[in-house]
């Protein structure tokens, strides 16, 4: 197993580090201290374009790999990052349209990381020149085992930006994708407010306008800014496959924070790489969801430097952040507590950000591992030095183990752009809130979860959970149906089916195309400010251990030919259906038309895992999270 830190050895010469006569002999004690500490790996180079290339086209990486040579000496590997996340100075003044323009039309100027138009035809040709410079230079280095592309990509809102080279390429794919103005006009729905065009060019970017823009424009804007993102680092990876085909890639991501499509991002790279967000949140549950939904991105065909199947933490913070409004320390045991977390739900190398406090910078104060003084008795460097000595230890029997899930929730970036727009019926709701709702009662029953998109084959699963795909494709829906009529259990909610992958609202029914499924058909909804509530009322065997509110949100069910299992108890719809289960070929589709409380899906759980035959890993106290590795007959549980 590969245990590290984020490493920028750029930050240590002279007069940072080392000395006049010797000004990189900082190198050598971080290699030392590192080695003694348990580090195997670190990661480099994220943002040293402008030092790699001061002025244009004089390239010099030997520095890189004398800092290579120094931690080759201390038994330490190398994951070596492109620079493109920090364009140099020289870079944006000879082409100042590389750089960003805001929604707003303003320019967001130089100076900083991530300045950059995605789309600009002139940061993409550096880019490329640099990427191949660096995989040439370095890329046959003994020390270097993988390669992240970019950092942190997306970051401070720059998914988007409204250039004119931006505007080009969304002309382009407007034009790939819908092949003629009239169909695209159709399906985007442009005669609302009489918005139709007739040519290619006059399609607007969805700046900042008197109201809002047709929603179908902006879900085809997302998935253009998506597809920018996923295609700009299939370039880098292109590149250095081919120039360094011994070393997989990656690129470090954060869980439903950047606005791209993830899953089709981790089709482009070997493995998945993710940051963890254990300094900022306290709450397991969150964090295990957030870590099993990334660990969910790259399912077949991984590839990573050990050949496990697993995925890295390629930014494991090793104390406060810096750019809260109060940055608290990270306490002590938290780090071990949540590194241990991460790996026994399937990460096969965890490295700390960062090695050390720099001197210089907006993260002069942000935790590492060491401090400004790099002394050794400092509390996390001994808290990691502990680590180090038990992923030793560790390592052996977690090798070739992977976690395996019988349960499944369903996740779709286009369903959450869609949600994230305004004018939503209910602007309370929060799908983020909804999943994490399902996904705590599983985690406090320690029944392991997978994440999937509504296309992907999902016959591996007992029990599918599908919370409100508000926008659902006519072919995710047919999915769902196989899934069902083969045997599995869906359970769908409220706000699930309301448009299709055009933004268009059906005219047969709520849930499109799956009335037929759930037996049923939603003919209104209510929507409830918070503070107010309905209450559910259950028939049958359906286990209830507290009253049940209604919450949010109240779907007006007509049953067909499903089973009522539970109705709303006041209002002018008291008795009204508001839980359903319908038969569906050989399986069970139940549906629920409102969001209650935590209690309610602790229950509801109960409840499934009888139906469904699902158990928890083992049985222990409350408040304890058990995981489990799973690699043949062996069985590796973490506590």
């Amino acid at each position: 197993m590969y245990f590290g830190v984020d490493y920028h050895p750029e930050q240590w010469v002279y007069p940072y580090g080392g000395t006049s006569d010797k000004p990189e002999s900082a190198w050598e004690r971080d290699a030392q201290l590192m080695a003694s500490a348990g580090i195997n790996v670190v990661r480099i180079g994220e943002f040293t374009w402008g030092i790699c290339e001061p002025e244009e086209g004089k390239c010099d990486f030997t520095w890189i790999s004398r800092v290579m040579d120094i931690l080759g000496r201390a038994g330490i590997k190398v994951v070596l990052a492109t620079p493109t996340a920090a364009p140099p100075i020289w870079l944006t003044k000879k082409h100042p349209e590389i750089l960003p323009i805001d929604e707003q039309g303003l320019t967001r100027h130089e100076g900083t990381r991530r300045a950059v138009c995605l789309n600009s035809e002139a940061y993409w040709t550096h880019s490329k020149r640099i990427v191949e410079s660096m995989a040439k230079a370095l890329g046959k280095h003994p020390q270097l085992i993988a390669w992240q592309i970019d950092n942190g990509i997306g970051g401070h809102f720059t998914e988007a930006s409204f250039n004119e080279d931006t505007r080009r390429d969304w002309h382009g794919w407007l034009e790939a994708k819908f092949e003629t103005v009239a169909r695209m006009n159709e399906l985007m729905g442009l005669r609302h407010w009489g918005q139709l065009v007739t040519s290619w060019n006059q399609v607007p970017m969805p700046m900042s306008a008197p109201t809002i823009h047709n929603p179908a424009l902006v879900l085809n804007w997302c998935r253009f800014c998506s597809d920018t993102i996923v295609q700009f680092v299939k370039v880098q990876a292109d590149i250095l496959h081919e120039l360094s085909p011994n070393c997989p890639v990656t690129t470090n991501l954060r869980p439903l924070l950047h606005r791209f499509d993830h899953f089709d991002l981790a089709e482009v790279i070997d493995f998945v790489s993710i940051e963890s967000t254990g300094a900022l949140k306290t709450k397991s549950a969150e964090l295990a969801c957030e870590i099993d939904m990334l660990r969910s991105l790259k399912k077949n065909g991984i590839r990573t430097p050990d050949g496990d199947s697993g995925f890295w933490v390629m930014e494991q913070k090793a104390g406060n952040v810096s750019w809260q409004d109060v940055n608290s320390l990270v306490r002590p045991g938290v780090l071990r507590m949540f590194t241990y977390q991460l790996v026994s739900r399937g990460a096969t190398a965890v490295l700390f950000f960062r090695w050390r406090q720099p001197r210089i910078g907006t993260e002069k104060f942000h935790g590492a591992v060491l401090s400004h003084s790099a002394r050794p008795d400092g509390r996390v460097f001994k808290e990691v030095s502990q680590l180090g000595d038990e992923m030793k230890l560790l390592s052996p029997a977690i090798k070739g183990t992977r976690v395996q899930a019988e349960t499944c929730i369903i996740y779709s970036h286009d369903n959450d752009y869609v949600l994230q727009q305004p004018m939503q019926p209910n602007k309370y709701f929060s799908l983020r809130e909804h999943i994490q709702l399902f996904y705590s009662a599983f985690h406090d029953r320690n029944i392991p979860v997978d994440f999937a998109r509504p296309a992907e084959d999902l016959s591996r699963y007992k029990l599918v959970i599908a919370p409100s795909l508000h926008l659902l494709s006519g072919g995710e829906a047919d999915r769902l149906k196989l899934y069902v009529q083969n045997g599995g259990t869906l359970v769908a909610t409220f706000n699930t089916g309301l448009v299709d992958e055009n933004g268009m609202a059906p005219d047969t029914g709520y849930p499109h195309d799956l009335t037929d499924l759930f037996g049923l058909e939603v003919v209104e909804f209510d929507q409830l400010p918070p503070g107010e509530e309905n209450h559910l009322t259950f028939k049958g065997t359906f286990p209830t251990t507290h009253l049940h509110p209604a919450r949010l949100w109240c779907d007006l069910i007509e049953p067909k030919d499903c089973q009522i299992l539970a109705t709303y108890a006041k209002d002018f719809y008291a008795g009204r259906p508001a839980m359903t289960m319908h038969t569906f070929g050989l399986g069970r589709a139940i549906y629920i038309g409102t969001q209650s409380h935590q209690h309610f899906y602790t229950d509801l759980l109960t409840w499934l895992r009888q139906m469904c035959n699902i158990h928890p890993l083992l049985k222990v106290p409350e408040h304890v999270e058990v995981s489990m590795r799973k690699k043949d007959d062996s069985n590796v549980y973490s506590f």
